[in-house]
């Protein structure tokens, strides 16, 4: 009976790990800020069709409306109820997309704001995206309902009420954010309110979370919260299927709180993966590819089965979150795409790849006041539809990252080579390197400033490939540069250090 409880016990801690995709679909895309009529429709025409596994999405709870700054992105994560509508639409539409991404394969993931409601100066009154009442000086929100006893104001011990002091595990749990209402996830009330909440959104068809601040959660309140909640809708998954989780816990080392105190809950976001990445693809102190060789763990990463990974995420791409300058994003496109590439080639960690959309930067001492613009919207503050232009790019100054061609073609790189060990690593002591994933894919690098020209053992069988990177494989026909394997397994690559994209990327689904 007590091994019979264990493995009961595991068994149900451990599917909060799973991301819950379709096999072989190994990525998800983050689609920041976007209407959820769109990403209906983008799951239908291009994720599904390209293998990506599912969506994160913006939080989709009622939030505060800020004019001053006018409409900025973080006013998303200032909660005012649980209500289903916000700038990306109303719950009819939350429904319809949730429906039709699970219809395709394309699974949907909640960024879950529950650690707090709305900053301490949002004032009192209806401006909110569904129009319910608040007043956040006496922390009442009816539409919930939370009240003042609600919170951790009795609990906190700053002078300020807000956290003063990182190397306080205290202060980080049980204080506010830069003056978010600090929700008391200690309390069963709260707990109870907050489960019916994520509940809800289970069974409408949503596959985990996101969950946003755990750093500032104490993992045992948050376990509390989790262990109320159901088993994914069975329209769509296996009866007993537990939601994914992801926390967020900016862990770069320096403070009391870590990553691994969340383990328990679920998988952790690696914040030191993309600061780290960042550093060695633009050559910073002294860093080189080759020393990539022991990625993941052997860099003080969490385990790879605890670890979501990212070159970027909305937080760091505009100075905030952890990372600095260090952190690559669109802005500089060349870098981004080896830095992507890199990461859903190598086996570590479970890939999330960003979409963005631009603002007008602006710096001034090396701050970009523009940091907190809004999505592209209209008067009305409606937000624009991404359109799709006529090369598959977006406009309306939707980036869409996953959709340059050589971010999406190794999305389906990761999902060809799903399982297939790290293997042929070879570097040349600086920023040329190359490895295998078995005898499925193959990967080379030309980071740096001279050319590149060598014969390699890939480990994949004979024959002539496109690469995925300057082209891709239609029909019989290749529209990039070409890969010719002999029967040893050997393969001879050239690329320039000016070419545009200096990686090269060839795999088994892209054999002539």
């Amino acid at each position: 009976m007590g091994i019979y409880f264990l493995l009961l016990i595991v068994g149900l801690c451990w599917g909060q790990y799973h991301p819950n995709t379709l096999p072989k679909r190994t990525s998800i895309v983050h689609l920041f800020e976007w209407r959820w009529q769109d990403i209906a429709l983008e799951c239908e025409r291009y994720l599904a069709p390209n293998g990506f596994g599912g969506v994160q999405i913006s939080p989709p709870n009622e939030n505060v409306i800020i004019t001053d700054p006018k409409q900025p992105w973080w006013e998303r994560y200032q909660p005012v109820s649980y209500k289903l509508c916000t700038r990306s639409g109303n719950e009819t539409e939350f429904r319809d997309m949730v429906t039709r991404c699970n219809n395709v394969g394309v699974h949907i993931y909640v960024d879950a704001v529950i650690n707090h409601m709305c900053g301490a100066n949002a004032g009192a009154g209806d401006h909110a995206t569904c129009g319910s009442y608040f007043n956040a000086k006496t922390e009442d929100f009816p539409a919930v309902p939370y009240s003042g006893w609600d919170f951790n104001d009795r609990k906190c011990k700053s002078r300020s009420g807000n956290i003063e002091n990182y190397q306080d595990i205290s202060q980080v749990r049980d204080c506010r954010l830069v003056s978010l209402l600090d929700l008391a996830l200690g309390q069963e009330r709260v707990r109870s309110r907050v489960a019916a909440y994520l509940s809800r959104l289970l069974a409408l068809g949503v596959a985990g979370f996101r969950i946003d601040a755990a750093k500032h959660m104490w993992p045992a309140d948050l376990r509390a919260v989790l262990d109320k909640l159901g088993d994914l809708n069975t329209q769509w998954f296996p009866a007993g299927t537990k939601p994914f989780i992801y926390q967020e816990v900016i862990d770069l080392g320096g403070e009391p709180i870590k990553g691994s105190d969340y383990f328990g809950n679920g998988r952790v976001t690696e914040f030191k993966y993309g600061a780290k990445l960042g550093t060695v693809i633009r050559k910073w102190n002294g860093e080189k590819m080759a020393y990539l060789k022991n990625w993941g763990e052997g860099w003080g990463f969490v385990p790879s089965d605890r670890a979501l990974v990212f070159v970027d995420n909305h937080d760091n791409q505009r100075g905030h979150g952890a990372g600095g300058s260090a952190i690559l994003t669109f802005w500089d496109a060349r870098l981004y795409k080896m830095a992507s590439g890199f990461m859903l080639a190598h086996p570590y960690g479970f890939t999330r790849v960003m979409s963005s959309f631009r603002w007008p930067r602006y710096f001034e001492n090396g701050k970009d006041i523009n940091d907190w613009v809004g999505p592209p919207s209209n008067e009305d503050a409606g937000i624009k539809p991404v359109t799709i232009n006529e090369d598959t790019t977006c406009g309306n100054d939707w980036v869409c990252e996953h959709r340059w061609r050589q971010i999406k073609n190794m999305v389906i790189f990761r999902n060809v080579v799903d399982g297939e060990p790290f293997s042929n690593w070879w570097d040349n002591g600086s920023n040329q390197v190359a490895f295998g994933r078995g005898n499925k894919g193959f990967i080379i690098f030309n980071n740096d400033d001279w050319s590149l020209n060598v014969s390699l053992q890939t480990g994949l069988p004979a024959g002539t490939y496109c690469d995925v990177i300057s082209g891709q494989k239609e029909g019989d026909f290749c529209t990039a540069v070409q890969v010719h394997v002999a029967a040893d397994g050997m393969a001879n690559f050239l690329i320039d250090s000016e070419d545009e994209d200096p990686f090269i990327a060839i795999h088994v689904d892209a054999k002539l």
